[in-house]
């Protein structure tokens, strides 16, 4: 019995992965016709296609929404222009200490130069917009020389996934379409097959080539061995078929799954998962067809099919505005006239239409994204606006948070261990040594979920206020310190601004040592002239302290 190759053996699981994904193929396809018709690699041959997809789209809506979803989550999640994420540690009280507060911010601030500098957010929108028409949108972080990491998403049919016992995704196959160019300048000539370095030889570097890339588990690795190929993951490149027989383009690995495969809504023990996309691909099939009747009745009612006797049958006849057609009409009979009359009821179906526009909006969350925008009311109280936006975050939650399970964790403990291998990351304190770090996000939408506790809090200080007029001693129930630093986490105020627990009890200490100072300065006038005074006053007669001297 012959022995499977390594390259058989990834052969044949991406032959299962790809019968496993089949089902879903046919419903992809129609969202993509429908809300991202340039979006989704289903064959070989559309790579760098300029045809015309978008047949099927009359009416724009449905694929202006999905680009609301997709931008409004980039705003609202991951704004290039703002602090979304920040690094804690596990027990509060440590992230007070001054040393351990200040390491965490300047490892942000790297992070958030190497985010910047990388190609982070151009990616991001990509994987938002894909997520919410297909359920999901892997995207790959690689290291790179110059930026140290770098990402690319993928778009839907060029890809397989597999998950783990715990339901994570941690395999991925996906099918890449290179130049004869590109393969050589990755690869080097020598790893590419005869036909390829024939083609780099004879000058058609533009020549597209199919090439599978793998990264899954290494379950064959050895611990004790340090080398690429026995990392926690392995990687492997191929060319499609068996045009290089058992050769591989590379073989590596990573020390972190270096994917992150965000899934909407996936059920029970599903790989792929549901989407706004196929809630709304009903509604968006419907409008296009309600357009196509619509201009369908407009025509027939501006230009309507007519009805002539058959004495005109040679004759000339027209319909251009302002012109004549001379008809002899025999008793009983009508002349050239329209077939039927049509008076469609266009503002019935308008009325119908804009129904189904507001149900794919709400299904895109547009109207979250919108709020002010879109409402009917242009005065709004501050606090009305909170409230609303709060109501709509309850629909938005669960998703916020596989998002952060799915996507963000994983991307910032891979750019986190990229740098820290790279030495891009200043040393830790003593203190945090064996610590394990926590992701705490601070994004707009992420901020808004958090900032219902600030009406809380709020509420909790006009109550104590209240009482405090008729007993002032209430307010030793509250510790304004603790209040502060609640406060500040809950509008995401950068660290610096609020000092830790013990540059303010270094603080107070000044502060009341200075106090003992000024207070003595002031008493020593009183002090000099009490003891002259004493000093002065005469011990010999009849007097108080000359009895009292007595006395003792």
């Amino acid at each position: 019995m012959a022995i499977e190759t390594a390259k058989q053996r990834y052969q044949k699981r991406l032959s299962a992965l790809r019968n496993e994904r089949s089902s879903w193929e046919p419903h992809w396809r129609e969202l993509a016709d429908y809300f991202l018709p340039r979006k989704g690699r289903w064959l070989f041959n559309n790579v760098n296609r300029g045809d015309k997809r978008n047949q099927l789209l009359i009416d724009s809506e449905p694929r202006l929404a999905a680009r609301t979803l997709a931008s409004g989550m980039m705003a609202g999640l991951t704004s290039p222009a703002r602090p979304w994420f920040r690094l804690i540690t596990p027990d509060p009280e440590m992230m007070e200490f001054g040393p351990v507060k200040q390491w965490l911010y300047d490892v942000e601030r790297r992070m958030r130069d190497v985010f910047a500098k990388s190609n982070l957010y151009k990616p991001l929108p990509t994987v938002y917009g894909e997520m919410g028409v297909f359920g999901v949108c892997p995207m790959i972080g690689l290291e790179d020389p110059r930026s140290l990491i770098r990402f690319f998403p993928l778009t839907i049919g060029s890809y397989y996934l597999a998950q783990n016992e715990q339901h994570r995704v941690d395999t991925l196959y996906r099918e890449v379409n290179m130049t004869v160019r590109q393969m050589v300048r990755m690869f080097g000539e020598k790893a590419c097959s005869p036909t390829v370095r024939s083609m780099w030889q004879n000058g058609s570097t533009e020549q597209w080539i199919r090439v599978i890339h793998i990264s899954e588990p290494n379950e064959d690795r050895v611990i004790t061995r340090a080398d690429n190929r026995n990392m926690p993951f392995r990687s492997a490149w191929f060319e499609a078929g068996d045009g290089n027989g058992d050769g591989f383009l590379r073989q590596s690995g990573f020390n972190e799954f270096p994917v992150m495969a965000p899934r909407w809504d996936p059920t029970a023990e599903d790989v792929y998962s549901g989407s706004p996309g196929m809630d709304a691909l009903g509604d968006a099939k419907a409008l296009q067809y309600q357009q196509k009747q619509k201009a369908k009745a407009i025509d027939k009612h501006v230009d309507p099919p007519m009805q002539a006797p058959t004495s005109l049958r040679n004759e000339r006849a027209s319909l251009l505005p302002g012109d004549i057609t001379y008809v002899d009409v025999a008793s009983g009979m009508q002349g050239f006239v329209p077939a039927y009359q049509i008076k469609p009821e266009i503002q019935a179906l308008l009325l119908d239409m804009q129904e189904m526009r507001d149900r794919i909006n709400r299904t895109f969350y547009v109207d979250l994204f919108l709020m002010l925008a879109m409402s009917d009311r242009r005065q709004m109280t501050a606090t009305e606006v909170a409230e609303r936006h709060e109501e709509k975050l309850l629909m938005l939650g669960p998703v916020l948070e596989r998002l952060n399970d799915e996507l963000l964790d994983p991307l910032i403990d891979r750019t986190f261990s990229v740098m820290f291998r790279a030495g891009a990351l200043p040393p830790p304190p003593p203190e945090l040594e064996g610590v394990d770090l926590k992701v705490e996000y601070i994004s707009i939408l992420a901020q808004a979920q958090r900032m219902v506790g600030l009406g809380a809090v709020d509420r909790l200080y006009q109550f104590a206020g209240a009482v405090a007029g008729a007993d002032p001693t209430v307010l030793d129930k509250l510790d304004h310190d603790q209040a502060v630093d609640e406060y500040a986490d809950m509008l995401g105020v950068p660290p610096g601004i609020v000092r830790p627990d013990d540059a303010v009890a270094r603080l107070r200490q000044q502060r009341a040592q200075a106090q003992a100072v000024a207070a003595a300065a002031q008493a020593a006038p009183g002090l000099s002239k009490a003891a002259k005074d004493l000093a002065e006053t005469p011990v010999d007669g009849d007097s108080a302290l000359s009895r009292a001297l007595g006395g003792v």
